[in-house]
């Protein structure tokens, strides 16, 4: 199916029972994002909000909310998508001579954009962003924010289409210092495309003009996202996916997407910013209160009937999760092709895909080496850790296939098969006063933490504990040790206090299990506030450790020394304790989940949907 807006995209999902259009009134604030992760948690239908208190256009969510749906909506389109990305070197050669990539069956006409003029599209009508779903989504948030924009600026050395770039950057609606309906925020970083224009523009001293696109064709929001080849446009990628050119005209010297529900135009001005935040993200945190560029609104578009399309973004795994599948399934994996001798490299979704990498690579030095270890692995390592968006990462695990075939995706088979084999005195190397990921609070400064590398190469080391050493059932202080998975166990401390403190308590803790003698079996121990929490679910694990601890401040060791400025230990002690600086966990509201209920009920929109 090829839409052409995102009616069409709805009346097909319903066709298909892919959707649910909710009756009832409903309200933006929290009780639609709730619902959303209830119904995306059941791994249930897309929504549509028909009913929405305090404006009169509807809303939907939950349309990726299934890797099986995305691919529904792109079914007619996929295969000729994924031919063209494939062409890596110069993707446009499919577009400039159709007739010789015949194979993908694509042709230029449904892919270069197309311009319509300088007047608005038939009947669009001029709003208010006050007029907009104000959709609050955590009890905490700032305000109202947009989360599935298409944010389209051109480059002002190189004005015209063919230069811009549409990104999905989170604009906030509401709050804060805002003044309404005359001022959004923007929240991105410097190096994104958007920012790149930002700073042409600053050292022109003219402000940006900006144009944020809601709605249209699903294809149109799935651009904004994807990590397109060098010499492929988001305009272009978006008419091969939806088998339609990406249609625009211009207004007031602003760009205008044709089949968009929704047109924001606005100029940002330099150095001109405004508290930004918070807001609840993807690693099941608030990301804070920090300047963000501020957006003077010119105008407010909507197209007769226009639908608000949104999601929720918690802790995952949620609807970005299915993006990301989606997009991987689409691209391939881009970073095995770009460095060599990477076989696969998962980005762990119950960590908050940046915090936790799991790799495979080649190890073809040791050959030459009297004894197994990491080597080409090393190099490998800094290659991932410097390449793109997993250069965010702060752990990396990473191995190399010998007499067995490894899967990433299969987290405790992967873990397990490192923790056996890696060598606590020798494989484990830091980087120290580095950058992480912006909304990643558990290091020392926005943007600023660490990274360490686990590295697994050679012979079986050790057996690992498949239950709890006696031991760590032991130890004064700390208490409820639990069997995480084979090797790992959660152990229950002291509310974190200081890092002083934390020193001497970790120094105990220590002291008291080399005391005990040899413990080989348990290379990693998880120091947490919850130690049932941690050792219930796996991704429980993953969450909590990997989000809530900074690897050069909170790891730590059981006869820990260095020798040549290189870190070694007996036993891993991971202290994932919240911290007093760490970001606030996102928690729903109970009155607003109680509420919810009525919609579940039978005879009720949702009465259908079975809740876990």
């Amino acid at each position: 199916m090829m839409y052409k807006n995102l009616e069409e995209c709805i009346l097909d999902l319903e066709k298909n029972g892919h959707l649910i259009r909710v009756h009832e009134e409903v309200d933006p604030y929290l009780e639609m994002a709730a619902l959303h992760l209830k119904v995306h948690e059941a791994r249930g239908p897309a929504l549509l909000f028909e009913n929405v208190k305090g404006t009169k256009f509807r809303a939907v969510s939950n349309l990726f909310g299934t890797v099986e749906r995305s691919k529904f909506l792109f079914r007619n389109t996929l295969d000729a998508v994924q031919n063209v990305i494939s062409l890596r070197e110069d993707p446009m050669k499919a577009l400039k001579n159709p007739f010789k990539h015949i194979g993908t069956g694509l042709a230029a006409s449904k892919a270069l954009p197309l311009k319509k003029g300088n007047s608005l599209p038939v009947a669009t009508q001029e709003i208010n962003i006050s007029d907009l779903p104000l959709i609050k989504h955590w009890p905490d948030d700032g305000g109202a924010f947009v989360t599935l924009p298409q944010v389209y600026t051109e480059d002002p050395e190189k004005p015209g289409i063919m230069n811009a770039n549409l990104g999905m950057y989170r604009i906030q609606l509401t709050g804060n210092e805002y003044e309404v309906d005359k001022e959004i925020g923007l929240h991105y970083q410097i190096h994104r495309g958007i920012g790149v224009h930002q700073e042409k523009a600053n050292k022109l001293g003219k402000p940006l003009k900006v144009s944020i696109f809601i709605g249209g064709p699903p294809a149109h929001t799935l651009a904004a996202v994807m990590p397109l080849p060098e010499g492929l446009s988001e305009m272009t990628f978006a008419g091969l996916l939806s088998g339609r050119r990406f249609r625009y005209s211009y207004q007031d010297g602003y760009c205008i997407s044709n089949d968009a529900d929704f047109v924001i135009t606005g100029e940002i001005y330099p150095n001109d910013t405004k508290p930004e935040g918070p807001f609840g993200d993807h690693l099941g945190y608030y990301s804070l209160i920090h300047p963000f560029p501020v957006m003077k609104v010119h105008k407010v578009y909507a197209k007769p009937n226009a639908i608000w399309p949104f999601t929720v973004v918690g802790r995952p795994p949620q609807e970005d999760t299915a993006f990301g599948d989606l997009i991987h399934e689409m691209t391939g994996d881009a970073i095995s092709q770009e460095i060599p001798g990477v076989k696969e490299v998962h980005a762990v979704d119950a960590a908050g895909v940046h915090p936790l990498l799991f790799a495979i690579g080649s190890e073809r030095y040791t050959p030459y080496q009297q004894v197994k270890q990491p080597t080409e692995l090393l190099t490998i390592a800094n290659r991932i850790l410097g390449t793109g968006q997993v250069s965010l990462a702060k752990y990396l695990f990473i191995t190399a296939e010998e007499n067995q075939p490894l899967d990433t995706h299969k987290e405790v088979d992967f873990l397990t098969y490192i923790l056996e084999r890696m060598d606590l005195r020798r494989d484990i190397h830091f980087y120290t006063n580095t950058t992480i990921d912006t909304l990643d609070y558990s290091g020392t400064g926005l943007n600023s933490g660490s990274k360490v590398v686990f590295a697994a190469y050679g012979d079986k080391k050790r057996e690992l504990c498949k239950e709890v050493p006696s031991e760590l059932n032991e130890l004064r202080g700390f208490e409820h040790a639990r069997l995480v998975m084979p090797g790992v166990v959660a152990v229950q401390g002291p509310n974190f206090s200081t890092y002083e403190k934390a020193q001497q308590e970790l120094a105990a803790l220590s002291k008291s299990i080399q005391s005990k003698g040899s413990l080989t079996s348990c290379p990693m121990i998880i120091l947490c506030d919850d130690s049932q929490f941690v050792s219930e679910t796996l991704k429980n694990f993953m969450w909590v450790t990997f989000t809530r601890s900074n690897p050069s401040h909170d790891i730590y060791g059981v006869n820990s020394y260095y020798e040549n400025k290189h870190w070694a230990c007996d036993n891993i002690i991971i202290d994932a304790r919240i911290k007093p600086h760490h970001a606030p966990p996102l928690i729903p509201d109970p009155t607003v989940e109680k509420n919810i209920e009525r919609f579940f009920t039978k005879g009720a929109s949702l009465g259908g949907i079975k809740l876990d």
